[in-house]
């Protein structure tokens, strides 16, 4: 059977089964009806794009929540303040209970000790003479200024001594006998060093002396002859291997009296100064030997 224009009829849908084509079958030539297959092609058009873009929305919802799924679990572990709490294993860190790296333990060797270089012929190798224990022309202690006089060294120790300590140079094998003189003020002084091989010997003959053991006294070079005869005051004391006396008395002959304190400070003066000479000898040689 068939329908007219205007007639009920059953419209074709292309999401349906079996459903009839919108064919016009009044006329007699069997041509389709362009117009109502138009319609219906711009039908399917419209609920095709209506389709896209609801595939398009449910899409985008879909990729939405798992890019927030991914940030609230990228976000999970972490704390308030952006911090990590926790490292990947490759990244752990070491306990508190780590043993540091140990090294062995290393420190400057002590300093050498000048008296050894001063003890021993053996190490005692510097230069020695008059000029090296007594330089210049004069010596300054404090404010007191003493001129230089002359100057005296000799292999043979008892002839440049008196009394008792020629005898005590000879039996302690002395090796020579170094002599200079001060002068200030009208007092003058003899400093003698009389030199051992040996720490020992050294120290040997200062304990054997006593009150009659002096350097004979030295003039010359402005120095007047003094303790010739007149009581002077006499010192000994030793280090190393050196044992140094002073001689010290009056150039116009008087006799040295305890009250007299310009002697005994003459006397300390040069005393000090022998000493620091001879320890000073002993310092430049250990600092040579510590920067070899």
């Amino acid at each position: 059977m068939s329908y007219g224009q205007g007639g009920p009829q059953s419209q074709w849908d292309p999401w349906k089964p079996h459903s009839q084509q919108p064919w016009n079958s009044s006329g007699d030539d069997g041509t389709p009806d362009w117009a109502a297959l138009a319609e219906a092609s711009e039908t399917r058009n419209k609920r095709r794009r209506l389709l896209f873009i609801g595939g398009g929305a449910l899409a985008t919802i879909a990729v939405g929540t798992a890019v927030a799924m991914a940030v609230v679990s990228a976000n999970g572990d972490n704390n308030a303040s952006g911090n990590p709490t926790k490292l990947p294993a490759s990244a752990s860190l070491p306990s508190s209970s780590a043993t540091a790296p140990s090294f062995a333990p290393t420190s400057a060797p002590p300093p050498l000790d000048p008296k050894d270089f001063i003890s021993s012929v053996k190490k005692d190798t510097a230069p020695l003479s008059p000029e090296t224990l007594f330089p210049g022309t004069r010596l300054t202690m404090g404010d007191a200024v003493y001129k230089k006089g002359a100057t005296a060294d000799t292999k043979n120790c008892a002839s440049a001594a008196d009394a008792s300590l020629p005898k005590i140079l000879t039996t302690n094998r002395c090796t020579r006998l170094i002599r200079t003189s001060y002068s200030r003020d009208g007092i003058a002084i003899t400093v003698g060093v009389a030199v051992f091989d040996t720490e020992a010997q050294a120290a040997k003959a200062k304990a054997q002396t006593d009150d009659r053991s002096i350097v004979r006294s030295l003039a010359g070079k402005g120095v007047k002859t003094f303790c010739d005869g007149a009581i002077c005051r006499s010192t000994r004391n030793s280090v190393g291997r050196y044992a140094y006396f002073t001689i010290t008395g009056f150039t116009n002959g008087k006799n040295v009296t305890k009250k007299d304190t310009k002697t005994v400070s003459a006397a300390n003066d040069l005393q000090q100064f022998t000493f620091r000479q001879i320890w000073r000898r002993g310092e430049a040689q250990a600092s040579a030997a510590a920067g070899q």
